[in-house]
């Protein structure tokens, strides 16, 4: 069973420590509050985290659907206690809802990410560009999915509308109501390498997996006909085994989505747009230009006359200043200097405006 689920060599590398332990490996199938199901080699298990590993974890190192545990059997082996994480390779990280900065694993150890988008009034390009930016920072690899695809007009002018800014990341058109496009998603799920579905609430992402599962597998949903947005139908996060041998992770729909130390992430989600800003910056009259009301700003003007599309220009600067917030909030050193940077940039404002009174 662990072969079946992702099982390799430097995973068993990895887990030696804890076999000196005698203790056995597992992957996490399924979260659902503090209760887990594990993937072993002697079956299913349900399991839950001993004291200690609970007490002594820190943030983000509790167990995510996709994780590899060391496990004790417990008498009669029909459940397990985790006592230890095995290193993950990859991590989708968020801001946990209503919760400040504490950080959540939403998927762990995924080599693709598909991020659906539903082909209906809720296409969100902008929240799709925050997907991208957190996905590149997990390390797995982009693949949006337009689902819905058979109650689209315009399939085509969707999807190159979305390619824009998926910075090469395929986008695929999806139904699986007429089957449209399973065969080219199919393509990016390989046996024994793990996908994770990402999007909003009534998407499809359910009715996907039943689609290439071949089977009812999971609980599905309609959408509120008023704003054409998903009720919740996955209510916990779940790894399946296809029978093509990938497995493919559902999650929950999350609309709102916290970015987490994703400066990376960003930088890649945009690479367009700050190769492009990194040229006009050049021809600013500043070379401490802020790009906002200085004059002689190349990058504003390429903003006015269509140069540079405002749309992901404030889409880029909105994820940098959240970003810059939630550093500064944590790291005291770096509040001072922005505070810093904010001082010399209003003295050199000022020392302008008397420059320009003074030729005036």
């Amino acid at each position: 069973m662990l072969t079946a689920y992702g099982w390799s060599r430097e995973l068993q590398h990895d887990f030696e420590p804890f076999a000196a332990q005698g203790l056995i490996p597992g992957r996490v199938i399924v979260q659902h509050r503090g209760l887990y199901r594990l993937a072993t080699d002697a079956g299913e298990l349900e399991a839950k985290l001993s004291g200690r590993f609970h007490h002594e974890a820190g943030e983000g190192e509790h167990p995510a659907v996709g994780d590899w545990v060391a496990a004790q059997l417990e008498p009669g082996a029909a459940s397990a206690q985790i006592q230890g994480l095995v290193p993950r390779r990859t991590a989708f990280l968020r801001k946990a809802a209503g919760t400040g900065n504490d950080m959540q694993v939403a998927a762990a150890n995924v080599d693709v990410a598909l991020l659906t988008v539903s082909l209906n009034s809720d296409l969100n390009l902008r929240r799709l560009e925050r997907y991208l930016a957190a996905t590149y920072e997990s390390g797995a690899a982009p693949v949006v999915v337009l689902t819905k695809a058979d109650g689209c007009a315009d399939v085509a002018g969707a999807v190159a509308e979305v390619a824009r800014i998926a910075g090469g990341a395929p986008v695929i058109a999806v139904s699986a109501v007429s089957g449209l496009g399973l065969a080219a998603l199919a393509e990016h799920l390989e046996p024994r390498r793990t996908a994770v579905l990402l999007g909003s609430s009534g998407v499809g992402k359910s009715t996907l997996v039943n689609a290439l599962a071949g089977a009812e597998l999971m609980a599905t949903g309609g959408i509120r006909l008023d704003d054409e947005r998903g009720r919740h139908t996955t209510t916990h996060r779940e790894l399946i085994l296809l029978p093509s041998g990938a497995l493919i992770l559902d999650t929950p729909g999350m609309r709102e989505l916290g970015l987490v130390d994703a400066e990376a992430g960003v930088a890649a989600a945009f690479e367009g747009v700050e190769a492009e800003v990194a040229i006009l910056a050049q021809d600013c009259r500043f070379k401490d230009c802020a790009h906002g009301r200085e004059p002689g700003c190349a990058v504003q003007a390429a903003l006015a006359d269509g140069r540079l599309d405002p749309a992901r220009w404030e889409s880029w600067r909105k994820l940098q200043r959240e970003l810059g917030h939630a550093r500064t909030k944590e790291d005291p050193l770096a509040r001072k200097q922005e505070q810093r940077e904010w001082i010399a940039k209003m003295k050199s404002a000022r020392a302008h405006m008397r420059d320009k009174r003074k030729i005036e």
